[in-house]
């Protein structure tokens, strides 16, 4: 199998690393906006760097890795989808409903593959804690508590390109919400905080976020996110239900030191990005994509799974704005759009 890597950045390095080594992928082919930074990668993995994006389509693979900026995520989507040619992209589509329902639309209709990169559904605790909720381990879940703080901020330059914490970073809580509940989000209030760094309000974007969610069968979660929590990356998820209660990203390397005198001590090392947390998932998320391109497995994350995660991150940018609760039939294109349960 040949392998066409569009955009050879921190993530789009990790995957290039990761299809290379893969037993069914062939040989890759890589581009970047930098054709340099294309050419240096190819070099070092002892793969074929191409001059531009025309060359990934014109010299033919197999299938297609989108690891560009957001907005070219969905240009790319379609051009894939009409060159028939099955696609995983990085999250999100684009940064707005109307593009994601766009690129949707052309795989749709071109009946290629397109399958999202919500690595945390390869996650394993995030899998036992679906597995938790689905066998009724916990009873009726009642309350879900979901974190995600990042020890230190992208770059200035990034956060305009980036659609906001809320699509950017929340969107990742948002979406395995949804696949360790099986429920859907029906409203949310969302509050955000920019009275961090002056690069954030320049931005227009906010570096702490907190969000109160009430799914459909009335279970009621939180989300909370920062790009400001200096003792290290923190993820985590907390289920309680009627009988038991989980936790997952909760590890000797969790950023957290406890207070009472019994409590365990502060991590020694405690993870430093979402690269180093979810090696793991990143890898497991890409062996998915080679064996769904393959025919060997259903898509585990399609377009319409993150145009669900995208739906709530725009639900609530309207609620910090408004200083309201948001219902997600509120969200355009909500009822023609709402998929099955995962």
């Amino acid at each position: 199998m040949r392998i066409g890597v569009i955009g050879t950045g921190r993530i789009g390095t990790i995957h290039a690393n990761t299809l290379r080594r893969h037993r069914d992928v062939g040989s890759l082919i890589l581009t970047d906006a930098d054709p340099a930074r294309a050419q240096e990668l190819a070099l070092r993995l002892g793969e074929t760097a191409a001059p531009g994006v025309d060359e990934i389509f014109r010299w033919g693979v197999d299938a297609v890795v989108i690891t560009t900026a957001t907005p070219a995520h969905a240009e790319l989507i379609g051009r894939a989808a009409r060159a028939g040619l099955p696609v995983f992209c990085e999250k999100p589509i684009a940064l707005d409903v109307p593009g994601t329902l766009q690129a949707i639309a052309e795989v749709e209709a071109a009946g290629t593959i397109l399958q999202m990169g919500f690595q945390r559904r390869f996650d394993a605790g995030y899998a036992g804690a679906r597995e938790a909720v689905r066998s009724g381990r916990l009873g009726r879940l009642h309350t879900v508590r979901a974190i995600t703080s990042e020890q230190a901020p992208p770059p200035p330059a990034w956060l305009p390109l980036s659609g906001g914490l809320y699509r950017d970073a929340l969107i990742h809580d948002f979406d395995v919400l949804r696949w360790v509940t099986g429920r859907e989000v029906a409203e949310v209030y969302a509050a955000g905080s920019d009275a961090g760094p002056p690069m954030f309000r320049e931005a227009g974007d906010v570096d702490t976020a907190a969000v109160v969610l009430t799914l459909d069968d009335g279970t009621l979660a939180t989300a909370t996110a920062t790009r400001l929590n200096g003792a290290g990356y923190d993820v985590r998820m907390e289920l309680a239900g009627e009988r038991d209660q989980v936790v997952v990203g909760l590890d000797d390397r969790t950023p957290i030191a406890s207070t009472e005198r019994s409590g365990p001590p502060a991590a020694d090392k405690p993870w430093s990005g979402f690269l180093e947390r979810f090696a793991p998932a990143y890898e497991a998320e890409l062996a998915a994509f080679v064996e769904v391109v393959r025919g060997e497995r259903a898509n585990p994350c399609d377009g319409r799974e993150a145009l669900q995660a995208l739906r709530v991150a725009e639900a609530c940018e309207w609620s910090r704005r408004e200083r309201r609760a948001v219902r997600l039939t509120e969200i355009p294109d909500a009822a023609a759009t709402a998929p099955g349960r995962v």
